[in-house]
């Protein structure tokens, strides 16, 4: 399980937030529970983008190497 550190910050009606490590990754919403839910929705779906996308730009004949920080 990866771990992502999300910014969330108050102002008066709305929570805004966004993911430290993935550009792009932002949300707003009424409720903090609700940011972060949505946070968790937005970093998924962009996660699994970004890997669709690499997938495809290898086209053929590649490997694929897990990478520990």
């Amino acid at each position: 399980m990866n771990n992502f550190t999300a910014v969330v910050k108050n102002d008066d009606q709305w929570w805004y937030g966004w993911i430290e490590e993935v550009p792009g990754v932002n949300a707003q919403e009424r409720t903090r529970e609700q940011l972060l839910v949505a946070l968790r929705e937005c970093l998924a779906e962009a996660l699994e983008m970004n890997r669709r996308d690499a997938l495809e730009s290898a086209d053929q004949d590649y490997t694929e190497e897990l990478i520990a920080l």
